[in-house]
């Protein structure tokens, strides 16, 4: 988390666009089969929720 307040809003939004492609991907291939790591899709929408916190929060602070 305290990677996330030393990123720009840029990088933070890039890092957002790579995760939900890395989730979109991780539930087409558990679609066709059963995944062993089923905690992954759960850390990276973790990921997800930390990145649009921080967006959200500077968002806040800015108006």
């Amino acid at each position: 988390m305290k990677d996330l307040q030393k990123k720009s809003v840029a990088d933070l939004e890039k890092t957002l666009k790579e995760k939900r492609e890395e989730l979109r991907s991780f539930r087409f291939a558990s679609a066709g089969s059963r995944t062993r790591n089923v905690r992954e899709g759960r850390n990276t929408r973790r990921d997800i929720a930390h990145i649009l916190t921080e967006l959200n929060r500077r968002a806040q602070r800015t108006e």
